[in-house]
């Protein structure tokens, strides 16, 4: 039986005369130079890119050297590219008066996209509440969408994912339940949300807040605003409790508002001479002990404030 010519495949006088090497080094990632009008910032990116002194500093080490770190992109399907990585270098540039940066192209899923959007943030030095909580949201629902086609396509039988939560904890050295309350604080409208970054709700009382329904977190404002009073942590449990009962109101929410917290008097703690004696060694002056109390006090409760908010 004749066989059809038809069905012959030849290869390609490329590939005939190219090497292993050669074809490998075409597939290898490069630092392209884009123009920056052709890079576009990440849909819903959680990390503000301020034009603060940092930028400065940045542009004008970008003056002087250039981008360093090339920036990590992907293509859009309506044209140009999505930074993934490189946002303030791309912010930076432009006040530096350049027109193009280098950067790797990648063809990233939104999934993978999100992963390394938020781990090359992450890393920052000064991370608001709201960044850090939409960052841990956005990655957590990536590692889930992940996690559900891996397990779908996994061949062993009853393999039991690591949880999203646990990834991300582990990663950020952090706990899976501390990771959990920064995700719920996602739940904030952004007026309150934007207290908690200007530290006048602290961390946990937001926490609590966030389990209050969208409409009764704007009627807290008002009873915020007309008691002039940010919830404690004990009221905000309260307004929690109230909410979840069906019994929170706007008249509820100032009688809790209302309330006077209790002064820094109330809480004071007392040493006598012979407990400050056995503190301090007898050659440290005695007018200089309340002052060196105050300042490690004050050191403590700094550290305890960067400690909630990680």
């Amino acid at each position: 039986m004749k066989s059809s010519a038809k069905n012959i495949k030849l290869t390609p006088v490329d590939d005939l005369f190219s090497s292993e090497e050669s074809r490998t080094d075409a597939n290898r990632e490069r630092v392209v130079e884009l123009p920056l009008a052709e890079l576009h910032p990440f849909r819903n990116h959680p990390f503000k890119v301020l034009d603060d002194e940092k930028m400065a500093d940045t542009a004008q080490s970008i003056r002087e050297h250039g981008v360093l770190v090339p920036a990590i992109v992907r293509p859009r399907e309506e044209g140009g590219y999505e930074i993934v990585s490189g946002h303030r270098r791309h912010q930076a540039s432009q006040i530096a008066g350049l027109d193009k940066m280098p950067a790797i192209i990648r063809d990233l899923d939104d999934d993978a996209a999100t992963i390394i959007m938020v781990d090359s943030n992450l890393q920052r030095e000064s991370i608001l509440p709201s960044e850090r909580a939409w960052a841990y949201r956005m990655k957590y629902e990536a590692l889930k969408r992940q996690g559900v086609r891996s397990d779908l396509t996994s061949s062993q039988v009853g393999t039991k994912l690591q949880r999203a939560d646990e990834i991300i904890a582990e990663q950020a050295g952090s706990s899976r339940n501390q990771i959990q309350r920064f995700i719920r604080l996602t739940e904030l409208i952004q007026p309150l949300m934007d207290m908690v970054d200007e530290r006048k709700i602290a961390f946990n009382p937001a926490v609590e807040l966030s389990y209050l329904k969208p409409e009764e977190q704007l009627e807290l404002m008002d009873a915020m605003d007309s008691e002039q009073a940010t919830p404690s942590l004990s009221q905000a449990q309260r307004l929690k409790k109230f909410s979840q009962e069906g019994r929170l109101s706007i008249d509820v929410m100032r009688a809790i508002m209302s309330e006077e917290k209790k002064t820094v008097e109330d809480r004071s703690v007392t040493f006598d001479e012979k407990e400050l004696d056995e503190m301090f060694p007898k050659s440290f002056p005695r007018e200089k002990r309340k002052p060196l109390i105050k300042q490690l006090v004050a050191k403590w409760l700094r550290s305890r404030m960067k400690e909630a908010e990680r």
